[in-house]
This record gives structure tokens, C-alpha cells and sequence, in this order.
């Protein structure tokens, strides 16, 4: 499949070269089988916005539901632990009704990537669905309130200060390995009350889990990982202490303990989901930049526009996009969705919708209505959502405190999957005389 995505092409000749004949359902129509594995994030590109070539799909004149049949070989479109067919939104007012509407669409079976060793607890609270959802969700946002982040702050600030100082005189970094992909995981490690000799090994795990696309390397590292949590969790609930993970083993909902499952349940979910979309976020982030040095400059003159330039750096860069299952048979956009049938929502698409966002592939650093996927939204919206969007500002507050303006390293590689595969290793380079002396 050619990815094409010039501006000379209309939406029927793009629709055209994306369409696919490969099996699928019979209610569902030829003309809306599509195969688009890049937009999911699993194919580099090195364009100055990597997100580009999916935003034509929330074009109005793109149909309202298309499909996502397998090939005929097997595999996937890139969305990690769901190798189902399934039908696609990519417009904002579909998208949001997916997410929203919990009469209608289901998350059980989410992020369950324990079943490839045969688990049967659930990932939790990602899997589990209203009313039920509602009780684990109120017992863990204590846990991530804005009082606990401001706890949290100094300590984050702490670390991004120490990281900066390691190699600010030096005028050259790999942003992406050796400091976004460090960065968030030691400040969730140290919330979880992980030991630091574990880091590596942890990232290796979610590495093999996510996106090896190896059975055989992602059984072996759920086994790993999850004989790992389970004895860190029994050794929590020997001697509890003020960390997250015995908290939550410890804790009671409604007055009950929680049962085994719930807490390997739990404290999976929340390992699986603390590694690496915040190390994605900031590679994009500083890509972006080094792209763009006005964007530098506005940030450093006006640091007051760093809580908004950080919605807008989640808004063109949608690291995940996310699926629900048909609870019931029901008519939408002129098509049958049978129950237990797979909606995805192309975060990607609908996140860049001329119907929601006034020109959006223009990134504005003050935009005032900035209600993005990026997070996904409804009952589910990511758990961890206010202390990603702390790391991202207290980072940015730090770096324009200190750090000269910076470009690409001239001649390094600065492709990107745009999606939460980021980017490995991007090399900037600045002038360490001009670093700002606090």
C-alpha cells in the first residue's frame, strides 16, 4: 500500500488507494474496506508533521464509518493487543460518541494482554465498564488528585532540573533516549516505589509486550513481568509504606479488601501504562521544536503560554488510539454494527478536524478550545492524564529557564512513527555558551 499524500489527489482518489477487497463480514460494504497501517503509527515518515497523512480521514466528505478488515496473511493495523477487524471513526463527533456513550460501547477485553499466558484477571480500570468502573476509578484518582501531584511537584521539578544540568554545558543530548525515555519512568517508578535497579529490565518487558508484534516475546515477557508484580505486591502487603502500589494493595473499596486479581489487576494496568506515552509525548514534542524554532521562541519570551503550547503539543500528536466493542446490534451512519463487533477511533484523524479545530494543522500555542482524544475522553480518559500534562509543563518551564534555543543535530535521523512508537533517538544540538546561568 502506497501511502500518498498529495494535496493534487481528491478524497475519492485517496479513498480509492486505500480501499482493499479482503474478506470481511457480509453486511459490511466493499467500498468501505480500507487497509491504512500507517496511519496507526507503525510506518515512519519524516515529514515536519508526522501526523499529515491521516488528517485528510476526518475530511466531511470522508464516509462517516469505514473498515478495517485483516489481510488475508493475518495480522493487524497497528493497534497494539487488538488484531481484530473492525470498523474505524475518524471524525470528532463519532470519536467522542464512541468514548461517551457507555450504553452502546464496551471496554472489556482492553489492554488484556495477560491472556497470551493464559490470565484471566482483568486490566483494571481500563476493562472493566460502568457502573462497575466507577468504584475503582473513584478509589484510584485519590491517588493522582491535584493535591497528591502538588505533593509531587517539587520532586518532579527536582529531577528535571538534575537531568538538565547533566548535560547542558555539554551543548549536545539524544532527547528521546537519553532523557524523555528516562524522565517520566523515574518519577513513576519512584511513585510506584519500584527499585531503580529495574529500569532497564522494565523497559525491555514493555518493549517485547507492546511492539515486538512476537507471540512468542511477548508471552515470555508477561510471564516476567507479571511474576515480577505479583511478588513486589506480596512484599507490599508484608510491609506497607507510603508508595502508590501499597496503597493500593493495601487499600479497601466500599470497606472490602481487594481481592488478588484486583490488585495484580491494578497495578499491571498502571505499570503497562507508566513508561512510555509521556516519553513518546516529549519526543514529538522536541522534533516539533527543533523543526520550528519559533515555537522555541514564543515559549521562552511568554512562559505563560506552556500549560496551553502543552495541550496543543498533545493535540498534534495523538500517541494512542483506542477501540470499543458493540454491546448490541444497532444502525449508525446508514451501517449494521453487530454486537461484539470492534469501533476503533482514529485519534489521529480527529484530533485534526476542520469541524472542531479552526485550521488545524497549524499549531497554536494559545489555542483557548482545545478538546482533544489525546487522552481519549468519557469514563475512560487516561487515569494518569493531569500527571502527564504536569511532567510536560514542568519540563518546559525548566528547559526555557535555562536552555538556548536548539536544532536537529545536522545529519542525524530524524524520522518518526507518529504514534507511541515516537522516536528511538533524536540528537539536538545548541550552543553551550548561551546556556542561562540560574
Amino acid at each position: 500500500m502506497t501511502l500518498d499524500n498529495s494535496d493534487l489527489l481528491t478524497v475519492e482518489e485517496r479513498l480509492t488507494r486505500i480501499r482493499v477487497d479482503w474478506p470481511a463480514p457480509d453486511h459490511v460494504p466493499i467500498d468501505r474496506k480500507i487497509s491504512i497501517p500507517w496511519a496507526f503509527g507503525y510506518r515512519a515518515n519524516d515529514l515536519d508533521d508526522p501526523y499529515e497523512p491521516a488528517g485528510w480521514l476526518a475530511d466531511p466528505s470522508v464516509p462517516r464509518l469505514l473498515f478495517l478488515p485483516l489481510p488475508p496473511e493475518g495480522g493487524g493495523h497497528g493497534a497494539a493487543g487488538n488484531p481484530d477487524p473492525s470498523w474505524l471513526v475518524t471524525h470528532y463527533e463519532d470519536i467522542e460518541r464512541v468514548y461517551t456513550d457507555n450504553e452502546t460501547f464496551s471496554n472489556v477485553g482492553q489492554a488484556e494482554f495477560q491472556s497470551y499466558v493464559g490470565e484471566t484477571f482483568r486490566s483494571i480500570p481500563i476493562a472493566v465498564d460502568p457502573p462497575e468502573h466507577r468504584r475503582f476509578r473513584i478509589f484510584l484518582m485519590q491517588f493522582f488528585s491535584p493535591a497528591r501531584l502538588n505533593q509531587m511537584q517539587d520532586d518532579i521539578r527536582r529531577v528535571v532540573v538534575e537531568m538538565l544540568d547533566e548535560f547542558a554545558d555539554k551543548g549536545e543530548v539524544d532527547i528521546a533516549w537519553d532523557f524523555a525515555r528516562v524522565y517520566p519512568v523515574r518519577i513513576f517508578m519512584n511513585m510506584m516505589g519500584f527499585p531503580p535497579a529495574m529500569f532497564d529490565q522494565f523497559l525491555d518487558w514493555e518493549w517485547e509486550i507492546l511492539h515486538s508484534n512476537d507471540p512468542g516475546k511477548m508471552a515470555a515477557s508477561m510471564t516476567g513481568i507479571l511474576a515480577y508484580l505479583r511478588s513486589f505486591i506480596a512484599e507490599k502487603e508484608r510491609h506497607p509504606d507510603d508508595t502508590l502500589t501499597s496503597s493500593v494493595v493495601n487499600g479497601r473499596i466500599d470497606g472490602e479488601p481487594l481481592s488478588d486479581d484486583d490488585k495484580i489487576g491494578i497495578i499491571w494496568f498502571l505499570w503497562l501504562g507508566g513508561l512510555d506515552t509521556v516519553a513518546a509525548n516529549i519526543a514529538h514534542m522536541f522534533r516539533r521544536m527543533a523543526r520550528f524554532p519559533e515555537i522555541q521562541r514564543q515559549l521562552a519570551s511568554d512562559p505563560s503560554l506552556v500549560p496551553t503550547a502543552v495541550e496543543e503539543f498533545l493535540r498534534m500528536h495523538p500517541v494512542v488510539n483506542s477501540g470499543r466493542r458493540a454491546k448490541h446490534d444497532f444502525e449508525w451512519h446508514g451501517m449494521t454494527i453487530r454486537k461484539g463487533e470492534q469501533v476503533q477511533c482514529l485519534n489521529a484523524a480527529g484530533n485534526f478536524d476542520p469541524m472542531r479545530f479552526e485550521d488545524p494543522r497549524r499549531f497554536d500555542p494559545a489555542r483557548s478550545s482545545n478538546r482533544h482524544f489525546s487522552f481519549v475522553a468519557g469514563v475512560h480518559i487516561c487515569l494518569g492524564s493531569a500527571l502527564a500534562r504536569r511532567e510536560l509543563r514542568i519540563l518546559l518551564e525548566e528547559w526555557f529557564k535555562r536552555m538556548p534555543e536548539f536544532r536537529a543535530k545536522p545529519g542525524s535521523d530524524t524520522s518518526v512513527y507518529p504514534g507511541l512508537l515516537a522516536i528511538r533517538h533524536l540528537h539536538i544540538v545548541w550552543d553551550p555558551a548561551a546556556v542561562k546561568r540560574n
